[in-house]
């Protein structure tokens, strides 16, 4: 019995986009491009027309822009969207709004040379589409309706620091922006560092820090690169340039980069950044797997869990996709599986007596 085609509708006002994303999806035997439209009003037409499992929005486009049609696809009809952006601060900022208002995932499109360059894409593109059909919409819809945090310095009045814990580290790929966020979010500025590993490239990790960084009471900030002592309060975002590890160094911890190949296909790896504290922090760290397509991180979760560490998977109905949170699970290297608010609440309690 043939498997069902994942059926895509691309919306892109340039007829070479158009053209260049259904050559590259179509020739995915499990993907069929049903067809294309120039503009947000077009693609309403299309989506009443055609029913697509999956559609791939571009921004910028005349007559409205693709933000205001996600977020009214979203309010109105949620399905899963992958936005197609440009790699460069600007498309970086809109595209984490992109997320924030209901996007899966996102294609950052090259500058230069987009014809070449966006065919060597062809299969990050294929694979990003096919886990946007997989993706949990009932959980996307949550995030975007998700209530106001309470207010953390509530949850730790007359408690005191566990200075026992000395790192957490957090893991996510797709769906990973939004659920960090609301870890994030709901913890006080006393925490230990947090370090994160989130899949995304070069050129958007920046605006990614400044963004958590004006919705969390923690400090966050981008990994850039050079050996640094981990201080408290301090969220550590890995670049997209390079791996994060971290390091034992007078009789402290610090952070280092690493510009090894891609691990488990990606760059940063959330393997690596986990391997590094299971050896050189274990008992005294905490690890945290979310959301995301792959098994990047299970390993290495595995080994934070063997070495003392307590482990924390996402939990199924809270993922945009169960991928990592799944894999490390059934490799039984999550103590506990929880949603992000839960998660929040966890980390207060075992930071603090």
């Amino acid at each position: 019995m043939m498997k069902k085609l994942i059926k895509v509708l691309v919306v892109d006002d340039s007829t070479m986009i158009r053209e260049l994303l259904t050559n590259i999806l179509n020739s995915d035997e499990t993907i069929e491009v049903v067809g294309g439209a120039t503009d947000p009003y077009d693609a309403r037409n299309k989506i009443k027309q055609l029913k697509p499992d999956v559609i791939t929005l571009d921004i910028e486009m005349p007559r409205m822009d693709g933000l205001t049609f996600l977020a009214n696809l979203m309010r109105l009809r949620p399905m899963p969207v992958v936005m197609i952006s440009t790699l460069t601060e600007k498309g970086a900022d809109v595209t984490l709004k992109a997320l924030e208002l209901g996007a899966v995932d996102y294609i950052a499109k090259p500058k230069t040379d987009i014809n070449t360059n966006l065919l060597e894409l062809s299969e990050q593109i294929t694979r990003t589409v096919k886990s946007a059909a997989e993706s949990n919409i009932s959980a996307i819809e949550r995030n975007t309706n998700k209530p106001m945090a309470q207010q953390p310095s509530s949850l730790i009045k007359d408690r005191q620091r566990n200075h026992k814990v000395k790192i957490i580290a957090i893991g996510a790929s797709t769906g990973g922006t939004e659920a960090t966020k609301d870890v994030l979010r709901n913890l006080p500025d006393n925490m230990p560092p947090i370090l994160i590993t989130q899949h995304m490239p070069a050129g958007f990790t920046a605006s990614y820090a400044r963004r958590l960084d004006s919705q969390c009471q923690l400090t966050v900030v981008e990994f850039d690169g050079r050996a640094q002592a981990l201080r408290d309060n301090h969220v550590y975002l890995a670049n997209g340039a390079f791996h994060m590890q971290v390091s034992r160094c007078n009789g402290g911890y610090q952070l280092e980069s690493n510009n090894g190949e891609p691990v488990n296909r990606h760059k940063p790896s959330v393997d690596v950044l986990f391997n590094s504290i299971a050896t050189t922090c274990g008992r005294k760290s905490i690890g945290i797997i979310l959301t995301g397509m792959g098994s990047d991180g299970a390993r290495g979760l595995a080994m934070m869990r063997d070495n003392g560490a307590h482990t924390i998977a996402q939990d199924k109905s809270s993922s945009v996709v169960w991928g990592m949170p799944r894999i490390a699970t059934e490799q039984n290297a999550a103590i506990e599986v929880l949603p992000p608010p839960q998660i929040s609440k966890r980390l207060i309690n075992l930071c603090y007596h």
